[in-house]
């Protein structure tokens, strides 16, 4: 028992948070991924696109046709394009600013956070739903949405990592909501287009969120704080 309170003594309360979020999101991600290899959510999935599509005509989803102009944009947020653009750029901000072991970090967490999320598609190898045409044009597999993961990937660790240089606690709020939303709002895009089942999306989601906040464990644990984040973290 003394041991026990030793170890737990050398962590942070929101370090133990943080490690029960991980074991939480990986069950939680384990049982997704078993429910929809064993098919137990396909109904769900597909009674979830069928009624964001107009009954008469599927190729036409509901809402005016401003909405459907608006989500194409949105899931561009989510493309290869944009979040490579976004992570060079914020990686030689970052090298500007002297904080190069963060923009090193920056780097290598989002590359490898594609690296994952397309091995999980690989391995589950879900085809893409077919009851209701694509807004878009798609190629690879559905499960997990690699645009829900890599965007969520992406804007979360460099809302994670960008966080720690900001010296006031409301920016880092900010800058972490923002993250945050942008994740969401291009994994709803991507079921609303047709080219990804919802629990595609939710594992995205899932999966992204963990690959982020291990980096934040990471970085926390093994990056040095700058005197701006002591400050902020006193405050």
């Amino acid at each position: 028992m003394n041991r026990i309170k030793t170890w737990l003594n050398q962590y942070e309360p929101m370090t133990l948070i943080t490690f029960a979020c991980l074991a939480g999101g990986l069950f939680l991600l384990q049982r997704l991924t078993s429910e929809v290899l064993e098919g137990e959510t396909l109904g769900f999935d597909q009674a979830v696109l069928l009624w964001l599509r107009q009954p008469g005509d599927l190729g036409q989803p509901i809402g005016p046709q401003w909405l459907v102009h608006a989500v194409d944009d949105i899931t561009s947020l989510g493309g290869v394009t944009v979040l490579a653009l976004l992570t060079l750029l914020a990686t030689v901000y970052l090298l500007l600013d002297r904080r190069t072991i963060i923009a090193v970090f920056l780097f290598f967490s989002v590359f490898s956070g594609w690296l994952a999320s397309t091995g999980l598609k690989l391995l589950v190898a879900r085809a893409r739903p077919d009851i209701v045409p694509h807004l878009v044009d798609v190629g690879d597999h559905s499960f997990p949405s690699g645009h829900a993961m890599v965007s969520a990937v992406t804007y979360l660790t460099l809302g994670v990592l960008l966080a720690r240089t900001q010296k006031y606690r409301a920016t880092r709020i900010f800058v972490m909501g923002a993250g945050i939303f942008l994740a969401v709002i291009i994994g709803l895009s991507r079921i609303y287009l047709g080219v990804h089942y919802p629990t595609d999306v939710l594992a995205g989601w899932v999966a992204g969120s963990l690959w982020a906040l291990g980096c934040w464990l990471i970085s926390k644990r093994f990056i040095e704080r700058t005197a701006d984040e002591a400050d902020s973290e006193r405050r």
